[in-house]
């Protein structure tokens, strides 16, 4: 069953194989990434992109594709290539400027991600919107943030290291590092002064 999976998917290991140094390490963070959330143990990074782009759920492809086509101009066209025989997932729009390794995509339906920089393992949900805004710019996303299903994220704003963004939120204002934010008029918890996730508010 190996070798049948991996006779199918050859394309996708010899696309990675003939990758720059720069973008094999930033998909091995990536396989080791998701490897690591399902929970599936260690592996090479081929055998995790045969088993990956077998997945029921194709966010991953999105993520691979995304890196081929930062590579170079002859990656991209291999990449919108071997997409038709392997497509990703048709409604999430991955366009960032930058997006450091280990970036994780959960039911990623409905989501476009156009942030000017996101740090390494972070991961976002379905139905979320990362974008410009004009004259105010597009998000800056630290390492380790969580972007949680329907939450929106416009314009200049800095989303510190390890934050949290809530469910349905809309964020309007920076988000401080190790901060939560809640709520379409954006409360944020965790930091000095603010109630914490355990605490009700009046």
């Amino acid at each position: 069953m190996l070798v049948l999976r991996l006779l199918l998917r050859w394309p996708v290991v010899v696309l990675y194989r003939l990758c720059p140094p720069g973008t094999q390490a930033l998909i091995d963070a990536d396989v080791a990434r998701w490897f690591e959330v399902f929970s599936w143990g260690s592996t090479s990074t081929e055998g995790g992109l045969v088993r990956l782009f077998g997945h029921r759920t194709h966010e991953f492809r999105n993520v691979f594709y995304y890196r081929l086509d930062r590579t170079s101009t002859v990656f991209k066209a291999l990449s919108h290539l071997v997409r038709r025989f392997y497509p990703g997932e048709r409604t999430l729009f991955v366009r960032a400027d930058e997006i450091g390794p280990g970036l994780f995509i959960q039911h990623g339906f409905a989501t476009t991600i156009g942030a000017r920089k996101i740090g390494r393992n972070c991961w976002i949900n379905q139905q979320v919107t990362i974008g410009h805004v004009y004259d105010r710019g597009a998000p800056v996303i630290g390492d380790d943030v969580t972007i949680s299903a329907g939450a929106i994220v416009a314009g200049g704003v800095t989303i510190g290291d390890g934050a949290r963004i809530g469910a349905n939120t809309t964020v309007v204002k920076d988000v401080p590092p190790g901060a939560v934010a809640v709520g379409a008029g954006m409360r944020l918890l965790n930091q000095p002064g603010a109630p914490s996730l355990g605490e009700k508010t009046v």
